[in-house]
């Protein structure tokens, strides 16, 4: 009889901090220790708080075990389960604010400040199940909502469920869900197809990837729901090929369903016909835009369409087409089951549910975070974020990756929704939250995101093509310390150029990143391009190291570390030292910033 079940996160992080070990590991000690037939180990999903990987949660205690190593699996076994004691140094029991928990108590998992306030719904099964089996995504009323719509519903009232719920899609652009359904619905044709963009390529995001690490059958049902309600039978779901975790669980899901005749024809005796396989991408970030999508999943290169025709009307292969991302999909089954009014009642006015961000950057606790649409980002980065390391201040908060923009420490209390975001310059995006402190250069960010852009671009039209690559060049000028305020204005003249003359959206929402951080950080343009200074101190041309010679007990590490030989001793000895300082020789120093990393004194400093 099973009496404790240890579950071991197998989602990509903490499988790169060897997770898979550990599970080695813990077989292992169980056997030895004659409970194996106790205790079942249960490899899941991402938990979320990726920061504390590897992660392992031990029920029915609920005991949240963070950053475990191979070493630390004896030691559970034999003090956890075998003597029912806590390994304390491991618990993570971090309630958030002020709260004090001693680490021999016992805090509800749901209560620290990491979860409390977050609303899993996309995430629900991450973390809880084993993806792998699809046993257990059944008991978790798995494939329920399936059988619902296929018994209980005709298609057109499953088209007015998800219009009536108010779910907009979670790819970045936010068009609502069950209007896409119904324009796809009303088109005719001998065949229509269901399309999943897995192809999450925002730097920073992994949501879509962790729900196909966790939950696949999720995807997998909703697709078959989307076929009922648009009367498709054939779906294709579009991953890069990068995520090889995501790819293998995303197939053994497939094929459990076939097995289980959840796939297939005549699904639940209905007469329903709905197959679907996996289409692996490149890695080509413009192949996130739908018809670009699509145009590789046909199997040509991946380049945008002029719309329109939409993909309702004309889509894969030239049929009607309901494309949604990974997310978006992963809220079907639930509104299908719980109601539309459940999941209306969540968020704002206008945009309904809860969204999935991933959380990085400057912040103590990275990793996913599901939350209701209109939640502060100051809730997001203090209460679920834990705050800025260092004790640094918080300066702005990246949304919706290169399409995105910046929010600055003023809008910190703006609720986030796509409405809100929108109103301030920014995007939703698909959910990358990248955080940054005041250490951060907000010109060298804009130019980071548009390296990206320029990198990406499919190259199909002008004002994508040579527009971006101009707008670099403006940037690599004014962090090189030779910009002029003139530069500034063509900036802004040619991001609204882009804007209104790409073709697709990566190239329409290409210049967001520049023409944010213009609006709020304009100061720090202008003192890159009068001042000839980052106020930062990031940008290397305007960068110079010097040596406070009072401080300088002369140790001579930043020397022996200096790896251009740029720093040399001097006569001057300190007051109240012994040994002569050093100084700096600018014309040699290649600024990469060594010295003043291994000064332990505070004597180097950049300005």
């Amino acid at each position: 009889m099973i009496r404790s079940h240890v579950l071991i996160c197998g989602g990509t992080g903490c499988t790169s901090s060897g997770s898979a070990k550990l599970q080695e590991l813990f077989a292992q000690y169980l056997e030895e220790n004659g409970i194996a037939d106790e205790v079942k180990i249960v490899q899941t999903g991402c938990f979320g708080l990726c920061a504390l990987g590897p992660v392992v949660i031990i029920y029915p205690e609920g005991t949240f075990y963070s950053r475990v190593e191979a070493t630390d699996v004896e030691e559970i076994v034999k003090e956890h389960l075998l003597k029912g004691r806590l390994v304390e140094r491991l618990v993570y029991n971090d309630v958030g604010g002020d709260v004090e928990v001693p680490k021999d108590v016992m805090v509800s998992l749901n209560e620290t400040g990491f979860y409390k306030k977050q609303v899993r719904v996309a995430l629900r099964n991450c973390g809880v199940i084993n993806p792998e089996n699809i046993d257990e995504y059944i008991a978790m009323d798995g494939y329920a909502a399936l059988g619902k719509c296929l018994t209980e519903y005709t298609p057109e009232q499953v088209v007015q469920v998800i219009t009536d719920s108010g779910l907009r899609g979670r790819g970045g652009g936010g068009f609502p869900t069950g209007r896409k359904w119904a324009l796809t619905a009303m088109n005719k044709a001998d065949q229509k197809y269901v399309v999943c963009n897995a192809d999450e390529g925002d730097p920073g995001a992994f949501m879509d990837r962790s729900v196909l690490e966790g939950d696949p059958h999720a995807l997998i049902e909703a697709m078959a729901i989307a076929g009922y309600a648009i009367g498709a039978t054939q779906g294709y779901v579009y991953v890069r090929a990068e995520y090889p975790i995501a790819v293998r669980r995303l197939q053994i899901a497939i094929d459990q369903a076939r097995e289980y005749g959840l796939l297939g024809k005549d699904i639940f005796g209905s007469g329903f016909d709905y197959d679907m396989e996996i289409r692996l991408g490149a890695g080509a970030f413009v192949c996130g835009e739908e018809t670009a999508l699509m145009t590789s999943i046909e199997g040509n290169r991946g380049e945008p369409r002029p719309r329109p025709p939409y993909p309702a009307v004309k889509g894969l292969f030239g049929k009607p087409t309901v494309e949604n991302n990974v997310e978006t999909f992963a809220n079907i089954p639930q509104i299908i089951l719980r109601g539309a009014d459940w999941f209306a009642s969540m968020g704002t006015e206008k945009s309904k549910g809860t969204k999935v961000f991933a959380l990085g950057g400057n912040i103590n606790n990275t990793g996913l975070v599901e939350i209701p649409m209109g939640t502060t980002l100051r809730e997001i980065v203090y209460d679920i974020g834990g705050g800025i390391p260092g004790g640094k201040q918080f300066k702005a908060a990246q949304t919706g990756g290169p399409s995105g923009g910046c929010i600055p420490a003023n809008l910190i209390d703006t609720e986030i929704d796509y409405d809100n975001l929108t109103a301030i310059g920014c995007m939703m995006g698909s959910g990358g939250l990248i955080v940054m402190d005041e250490d951060t250069c907000m010109v060298d960010i804009a130019k980071f995101f548009l390296e990206f852009t320029v990198d990406e671009s499919c190259g199909k039209c002008t004002p994508c093509r040579v527009g971006t690559k101009r707008l670099l060049e403006i940037l690599d000028k004014i962090t090189e310390g030779k910009g002029t305020l003139e530069d500034i204005d063509r900036l802004e003249e040619l991001c609204e150029y882009i804007k209104a003359n790409s073709l697709c959206g990566l190239g329409q929402t290409a210049p967001n990143p520049v023409l944010s951080t213009l609006r709020f950080f304009r100061d720090e343009y202008i003192a890159h391009v009068v001042d000839k200074k980052c106020p930062a101190g990031v940008c290397k041309s305007m960068l110079m190291f010097k040596v406070e010679a009072d401080k300088c007990i002369g140790c001579g590490k930043c020397v022996k570390n200096c790896p251009v030989d740029a720093i040399q001793k001097t006569d001057y000895v300190a007051p109240g030292h012994k040994l002569p300082s050093v100084a700096i020789d600018t014309d040699k120093c290649i600024k990469c910033g060594v010295c003043m990393a291994n000064c332990k004194f505070g004597a180097i400093i950049k300005e």
